[in-house]
């Protein structure tokens, strides 16, 4: 029986972690756009970035700086990606962590930079280190610190995304918070827009890497809002060790405890921004089972989870399971239609060849009435399963999109 308990947090939910968000005009007046998460000492520290190869210079910068496995500070900003800034883009996210490493008395070493917002623009670094230094003077333990943080790395999002977990391990109460971004440009093949995790748990480097590689692979990779990958894409996990239970040193109990733990912070802030899909009305899990292997039934999922005529028909109330399974022919996997289902929740629409009547379209018509339902397509060709969490495309996805950088 799992011993994971959900409760209410984030990222100073663990022991040994202080956060702060605060304004600092980078594009707004009177907005938080400039967080600091930063550890009592160096953490464990482990990240995946975006596989775009126009990456923005922050990712550029702390992929090399993650690679020493030791964090203690992590500072954020939105309004501003730093992407496409080329030489000078690179320095300004050097010179910023260099700043911030200098006001904590630490080594630049541990500290990573993120930024997120629109792409092409240069940092205000005037503004950025100001709000550096006022986010310094702001930084707590609380709850409302940690939800301050999360404020401040915010763009088309309309709520907070943040999650926490407790477990033991080894006897001591272990705990994983974190807090993520995005709502937009979310199909990453990684990670998402940003994502910032904590805990208190005694582990490795080494095992850390594995864990966040883990749990990934269940919930932010298993998340499409509309099949673009941004270049910012970006999750930590900082491990601040303060829990005291004995150093995770390998697999075993101890670990599989952890990487739970991690999955399900992960897994529901991925569910979290599926759900705050820019425009979206609809939380929609698209699970495909009975294939001829996973990596089949992941294939079909994402495709489906990725089509706009799917997601339209979503939004619309429409169960045009036609859309569906056409996604599912051109996905590479392999299908035979006639031996194919698709429900919308338990109600079919289509099954083996048979097409839901006037009472079946009486059932689906409830079930897209909710803001929440699964579609499930059945191959009927093996045991490869696979879900992704998606959302609708509304009107308003076309107008915020429309109108982002002008």
């Amino acid at each position: 029986m799992s011993k994971i308990r959900v409760i209410s947090g984030g990222v100073t939910s663990a022991k040994g972690f202080r956060a702060a968000g605060v304004p600092a005009e980078i594009k707004y007046k009177g907005r938080n756009d400039v967080a600091l998460i930063v550890a009592d000492a160096p953490c464990a520290a482990a990240a995946v970035f975006t596989t775009n190869q126009v990456a923005a210079a922050p990712v550029l910068y702390d992929r090399e700086i993650v690679k020493g496995g030791k964090i203690q500070a992590i500072l954020a900003n939105s309004g501003c990606a730093n992407a496409c800034t080329g030489e000078e883009g690179l320095k300004d996210a050097k010179l910023s962590a260099l700043v911030t490493a200098g006001e904590f008395g630490i080594d630049p070493k541990y500290v990573l930079v993120a930024s997120t917002g629109v792409i092409g623009r240069r940092l205000p670094l005037d503004r950025l280190l100001a709000g550096m230094k006022a986010a310094k003077q702001a930084l707590g333990t609380t709850a409302e610190h940690g939800l301050n943080a999360e404020k401040a790395v915010m763009t088309t999002d309309t709520k907070p995304k943040q999650a926490c977990v407790t477990t033991t391990i080894g006897g001591k109460k272990v705990t994983v918070g974190g807090m993520s971004k995005g709502s937009g440009m979310i199909e990453p093949n990684m990670a998402t827009m940003l994502g910032f995790i904590t805990t208190d748990a005694a582990i490795t480097p080494a095992m850390i890497k594995r864990a966040l590689k883990l749990a990934i692979a269940k919930s932010f990779n298993r998340l499409v809002v509309d099949g673009d990958e941004s270049t910012n894409d970006s999750v930590f996990l900082l491990a601040s060790g303060a829990a005291g239970n004995a150093v995770i040193t390998q697999g075993g109990a101890d670990f599989d405890a952890f990487r739970e733990a991690l999955e399900a912070v992960c897994i529901s802030l991925a569910r979290q921004m599926a759900t705050d899909g820019e425009g979206a009305t609809k939380f929609v899990t698209v699970t495909v089972k009975g294939a001829k292997s996973e990596k089949d039934a992941a294939r079909a999922a994402r495709a489906v989870a990725k089509s706009p005529l799917a997601k339209t028909s979503w939004f619309g109330r429409d169960p045009n399971w036609g859309r569906v399974l056409a996604a599912v022919g051109y996905s590479g996997a392999t299908v035979v239609d006639m031996k194919a289902e698709v429900f919308y929740d338990k109600v079919w629409a289509f099954t083996c060849g048979k097409i839901a009547d006037e009472k079946q379209l009486a059932k689906l018509a409830e079930v897209m009435k909710k803001d929440a339902f699964e579609v499930v397509v059945d191959l009927h060709l093996g045991e490869g399963e696979s879900s992704i969490y998606t959302c609708d495309f509304s009107l308003d996805y076309v107008h915020i999109n429309a109108d982002y950088t002008t």
